[in-house]
């Protein structure tokens, strides 16, 4: 073997303090993958195994190197007890606890030469007799001594590794454990790492190493924490042996996983293997050892071989994209080239073909994560069918957790909660963010066919989980709170993706050179997408309000693309309709949160479109759910859909018959509906929109004018009956006076007497100083009044009014007789209104 093949030996310790550089491109992704910067700060790590298990997302697996590190007296302590066996010619139960005590240290032990002499001295000694679980703890010792070591003695690795070739020689001692076989698997593939061995001594730990992969793998598939060290020292003694042993070693590592009683295909092992790829061929990147690359290139990217599983190709692919980002090296053009091709051809071969059902999850999450991991990739077909599968089927599987949650309807399991949480908790969830970054990316390169079927299964994701989600939220509400939340965490970054897959649709398809009927079609589609998921905004975004003026304009200024999008609103009966749950009717429009927003949504867009929405659609579609809403406890619902009302009520033209009487029409309902919640669910604000909407949009003289005026003096007559200077509850009917009032300059001329009498009627009836609140409100109002057409009949209205209010005298009562009070007032009250009656007919 050359010195070219061996002089990264320390490229993994100078690796360390650079780590982020290994990490995913782009700052979204460098967010979610912390386990990068976790391991940037341990600058004294120099396992390869560690490292493979934090990049995997599977650090916490990990039992063996992460303890707690023990105190310098009792690591001092255990190395004279070991020392001692030697003395004794015994190794007791006390000699074994000393042992584990040094391994509980983890990374923080260092083991120096004067302790490796001891280690071989004790696995050389013939007279000993070591329990079988001591094996893999010596060997983990003298795998922290030759790792930690900057360099080691070449005298005691050549001591070590014949030791070790002479235990694994030793029938006796080769069927120990699988713990044991890993364990010499990492520390001979780590001796070949060492620079100053010999190329004999060398090629003698590689053909053991070959032998007992191929001889004893099943070992390895025994528990998953031991794939990381045999991996491990796989990544060793690739990086450092020639090329006969360099094809035999990748064949192992590929084929391992297609072999009876191998390792199990999972999406941890599959990122294990990218990193590990990554760092072998980064090592022969930087030694200058391009024959090796060419080889890797050859063997595992450009020939199809069917005893590789697939998933650990496409992350050897993977592994091979990111090692070359990290170089600017020209003459990785042909790698980079391969790797894409690979994953490309795995990718369609999946869409092409379904053949098992685990395997191809594993593989869709593995082919997602590869695209995330890699940076830049050419966009392909195949790839973004895979990625969008794997969003709605892996990142997000909703519409699994739904379907098995509604499969055993009340009496579910807790199967179904452990599930979600673990995805929770799953890499591929963890880095959904770069994954969409990647989907969205991949979409825009795509031909338009791919793209028209990529949307179309996610406006379907966006229905089934508005319909779905609903039902499971009705059926596990106060059942099970904690599982409907955490389905809840899922639907969130959902709702996310969404957006900006939207997002990045608008971009492509609102284009001038798109034709106007599929710009038309798309921006409905997201729209109802979004009222669906609704529901799950938690946030303000502004890619989601950019996407939302993006489409809502375009809608609006199509007849057809109202139509359309107004007409997919609920009914109304399916929005009232009654659910049976656990044989009970337990079902209220108004409580169904996720339908109040979906709800809510499209009463915030028609009226952006209100001009294009035919008066028939509207009669029929809009006014029920309108109605219906006002009298929501929601405060936003209640005032979208006055807002709803008055963008109705404003637009269209004058001349327009069938508009004009659908909006005297209903006229009747509105008021009906807001005074009837009012106060209380009706708020203010919005019913006062709608009048003043009213009554400036509807042909002068309408009844339904008259009838507002009429239903809001009889509304604050009732609110007002109870009026007393110490009573707290008179807002409400202070506010429809003062709405009252202002409609003195907004009527039409030929209404205003009618509101004028009404509203004198109204004002006599008030108490003292109630009248003169508004008579103060009036001379205000009047006197800054412009109108010279109605000014001067309001001048004399409240000179009348105010001489009535000045004149009149109350019959002096006892105070602690309130009937004969009332019956008082009711007396001078109805001369005041015979007054009145004169002066209007003056008028």
């Amino acid at each position: 073997m050359g010195s070219n093949q061996v002089d990264s030996e320390y490229a993994w310790h100078n690796e360390q303090v650079n780590l982020k550089q290994i990490e995913p491109v782009g700052a979204s992704a460098a967010a979610l993958l912390s386990s990068g910067g976790q391991m940037a700060k341990q600058g004294q790590t120099f396992f390869l195994e560690e490292w493979l298990k934090t990049s995997s997302g599977a650090i916490n697996n990990t039992n063996v190197t992460q303890s707690t590190p023990q105190s310098a007296r009792a690591i001092i302590q255990a190395w004279t007890d070991l020392r001692e066996s030697l003395n004794q010619k015994s190794f007791s139960q006390q000699h074994y606890n000393s042992l584990q005590t040094l391994i509980s240290s983890g990374n923080s032990l260092y083991v120096a030469d004067p302790q490796v002499k001891l280690i071989i001295s004790i696995l050389s000694a013939s007279y000993l007799s070591l329990p079988s679980e001591s094996y893999p703890l010596f060997l983990r010792l003298l795998y922290t001594w030759v790792r930690k070591s900057s360099k080691p003695s070449v005298v005691l690795v050549t001591s070590s590794i014949n030791v070790i070739l002479q235990l694994f020689s030793s029938q006796s001692v080769t069927n120990k454990s699988a713990l044991f076989f890993t364990e010499g698997i990492l520390l001979l593939g780590a001796f070949t790492f060492v620079p100053s061995i010999s190329e004999d001594i060398r090629t003698q730990c590689l053909d053991m190493f070959c032998k007992l992969l191929e001889e004893d793998y099943k070992l390895v598939s025994l528990f998953d924490d031991l794939v990381p060290s045999a991996l491990a020292g796989m990544g060793y003694a690739l990086s450092s042996c020639g090329r006969i042993h360099f094809i035999q070693i990748l064949d192992l590592l590929f084929g391992i996983w297609n072999k009876e009683g191998g390792p199990s295909s999972s999406v941890v092992h599959g990122l294990m293997i990218l990193h590990l790829v990554e760092w072998v061929l980064y090592n022969c990147i930087q030694s200058q050892s391009f024959e090796k690359i060419t080889t890797f290139s050859r063997v595992i990217l450009e020939a199809s071989n069917a005893r590789y599983a697939p998933f650990s190709v496409v992350m050897g692919a993977a592994g091979a994209l990111r090692a070359s980002n990290r170089s600017i090296s020209s003459g990785l053009m042909e790698l980079r080239s391969s790797a894409e091709k690979r994953i490309e051809i795995v990718a369609h071969d999946l869409i092409s073909k379904s053949e098992n059902e685990v395997r191809d999850r594993v593989l869709l999450q593995c082919i997602s994560l590869a695209l995330s991991r890699s940076g830049d990739v050419l966009s392909r077909d195949s790839l973004l069918l895979c990625i969008a599968s794997a969003i709605l089927t892996e990142i997000f599987p909703l519409r699994r957790f739904y379907s098995k949650i509604l499969e055993v309807h009340v009496s579910f399991s807790n199967i179904r909660v452990h599930e979600v949480k673990e995805h929770l908790q799953s890499v591929v969830f963890k880095e959904a963010g770069v994954i969409t970054g990647v989907f969205c990316k991949q979409y825009a390169q795509a031909n338009e066919g791919c793209k028209i079927k990529v949307e179309n299964l996610i406006w379907d994701f966006c229905h089934d989980v508005y319909a779905s989600h609903r039902q499971v939220a009705l059926m596990l509400h106060g059942k099970n709170e904690e599982l409907i939340q955490d389905l809840e965490k899922i639907t969130e970054p959902a709702f996310l993706m969404v957006v900006f897959f939207a997002l990045a649709v608008t971009k492509q398809k609102l284009t001038p050179n798109i034709p106007r009927e599929i710009q038309l079609d798309t921006s409905v589609k997201i729209l109802i997408s979004f009222s669906c998921l609704e529901y799950f905004r938690r946030m303000r975004l502004s890619e989601y309000m950019d996407t939302i003026r993006a489409v809502a304009g375009s809608v609006q200024e199509d007849h057809m693309a109202c139509v359309s999008f107004v007409e997919s609103i609920p009914s109304y009966g399916e929005l009232t309709k009654v659910h049976v749950t656990s044989n009970k009717m337990e079902f209220t429009w108004s409580k169904d949160e996720m339908q109040t927003s979906r709800i809510l949504f499209y009463l915030r867009v028609i009226p952006t479109c209100a001009e294009c929405i035919p008066t028939s659609v509207f009669r029929k579609t809009v006014a029920p759910i309108l109605f219906l809403y006002m009298g929501h406890p929601n405060g936003k619902v209640t005032r979208a859909s006055h807002s709803t009302f008055v963008a109705f009520v404003s637009s269209g033209k004058d001349d327009d018959s069938e508009r004009v009487l659908l909006k005297e029409q209903i006229v009747y309902y509105y008021m009906q509906r807001s005074l009837e919640g009012y106060p209380g669910v009706t708020p203010f604000e919005g019913m006062a929109s709608g009048v003043a909407a009213l009554v400036r949009y509807l042909p002068a003289g309408s009844p339904s004018i008259f009838y507002c005026v009429h239903c809001l003096v009889e509304k604050a007559s009732s609110l007002c009956s109870e009026w007393t200077e110490l009573n707290d509850d008179l807002e409400p009917c202070k506010k429809l006076l003062d709405l009252l009032l202002r409609l003195l300059s907004l009527v039409d001329i030929q209404v205003l007497p009618s509101l004028m009498k009404l509203l004198a009627q109204l004002v006599v009836q008030l108490p003292q100083d109630a009248q003169n609140m508004v008579l103060n409100d009036l001379y205000a109002q009047v006197s800054d009044s412009d109108d010279v057409t109605r000014k001067p009949a309001l001048v004399s209205w409240v000179q009348s009014l105010s001489y009535l209010s000045s004149q009149a005298t109350i019959n002096s009562v006892p105070k602690r007789d309130p009937q004969v009070k009332n019956s008082g007032t009711k007396s001078w009250n109805k001369g005041r209104l015979l007054g009145l009656n004169r002066i209007f007919a003056r008028i």
